[in-house]
């Protein structure tokens, strides 16, 4: 009688394949090298690395170019090898990479910013290198020529961008919580609109050119999905982290979306599930149940002979309700709350086990992410850390 194997079923869960360490300095992004086991770094120490994988499995750098000032971000095209660095004292350095990814030949110096560049595109389609930086400027320049081709001033330093090559429209977010939607066209630029939403800064974007859905991070430890395609204003939050939001990705191969922070965690959102907005929160004198009057309302509190209470509002529905009538607590995952939120008892006694099913899974990165690169057809995940050290990992269960 022939044994019979059984496989261990594998877990869907993020793998670290490997740590690369050695910077001086914070990692401010680092890119995965499509079909090349290999990884493109920047960092605050100044230099830009290229980590191929040897014989040995470890990843060592292959080339460890210094840059005159610290690096700020990075952009890697794969099919040009073109590579474009962003720097401290607001320039833009581009660098062709060398087949067999041992040397840099500088290309080109984009002088783009007053002060530190914060963000870096590079569109084939186009020929156009996009920047922003702490001077409140995105600004555009010619790949070919190198010529600034426009520029718009923003009203706080800008944070993130994202460039859709199709409709030639920027995603520019900043240090407002605000998110400017731009045209960029030959004879100039038009603002087409702005998206108001977070309540602190803007950290991060990630663009889904398919299903034309923006997604944002922000240090208000939300992150909201805006549906520009759909042109109705629909924007549906995520509520799952406890930290600051610092890096999205997102997998258009498995309608995924990962997130990470300061909180250590990795967060992986299904989007191909169902969601729904969240209400806007009603305003009200009293409460809307029960109606005992909030603390600010004198004129009832003195007739009533009362003590006002505060006010609350119930996650569901959106009314504005007192303590005593927002007695539950539960997760709303079509909502976007991952964590147990404050309900009115009516809209618990509507809720099956079904919307409590989590739309989200949780899973320890054991360092404080910066910045993030997904890599959605070798399933792999690079994550950049306070620690100075580069985590590169194996996602390809979680996206399968």
């Amino acid at each position: 009688m022939a044994a019979e194997i059984r496989t261990r079923p594998q877990t869907r869960r993020p793998i670290l394949l490997s740590k690369l360490e050695g910077c001086n300095g914070t990692v401010t992004k680092a890119v995965i090298i499509p079909k090349e086991d290999g990884v493109i770094s920047v960092s605050e120490d100044r230099t830009v690395r290229v980590w191929l994988k040897r014989d040995s499995g470890l990843y060592w750098p292959s080339i460890c170019h210094s840059m005159q000032a610290s690096c700020s971000t990075l952009e890697f095209n794969p099919q040009t090898r073109r590579m474009f660095v962003g720097l401290d004292n607001g320039n833009i350095s581009e660098f062709s990479l060398s087949e067999d990814f041992n040397s840099l030949k500088t290309r080109r110096e984009y002088l783009a910013h007053q002060s530190r560049v914060t963000d870096v595109s590079f569109s084939v389609l186009t020929e156009l290198v996009l920047s922003l930086g702490r001077d409140k400027y995105f600004q555009w320049h010619c790949s070919e020529s190198g010529r600034r081709l426009g520029g718009y001033k923003l009203d706080a330093w800008g944070t993130a961008l994202q460039f859709d090559e199709e409709t030639k429209h920027a995603f520019i977010a900043d240090y407002s919580g605000q998110i400017t939607v731009l045209k960029v066209m030959d004879s100039g630029h038009q603002v087409i609109t702005t998206l108001k939403g977070h309540s602190g800064s803007t950290r991060c974007l990630a663009w889904d050119a398919e299903n034309k859905l923006l997604f944002s991070g922000s240090f208000d430890q939300s992150i909201i999905v805006w549906d520009i395609g759909g042109q109705k204003g629909t924007a549906f939050e995520l509520q799952g982290h406890t930290g600051k939001v610092e890096s999205v990705c997102y997998s258009a191969r498995s309608k995924q979306l990962f997130s990470a922070g300061d909180d250590n965690n990795i967060v992986v959102w299904n989007m191909a599930a169902k969601r729904q907005e969240t209400p806007e929160w009603e305003e009200s004198d009293c409460c809307q149940k029960c109606s005992s009057p909030f603390f600010w309302n004198f004129k009832e509190m003195w007739t009533n002979k009362t003590l006002g209470v505060r006010q609350h509002h119930c996650r569901k529905c959106g009314h504005a309700l007192c303590d005593k009538c927002t007695p539950e607590r539960s997760t709303l995952p079509a909502f976007g709350f991952e964590f147990e939120v404050r309900i009115c008892k009516e809209c618990a006694d509507t809720l099956t086990d079904a919307d409590r099913a989590p739309m989200a899974s949780f899973y320890d990165s054991k360092h404080a992410v910066v910045s993030m690169h997904l890599d959605d057809v070798k399933g792999q995940l690079v994550t950049c850390g306070t620690d100075k050290v580069i985590k590169l990992w194996d996602v390809s269960t979680v996206i399968q």
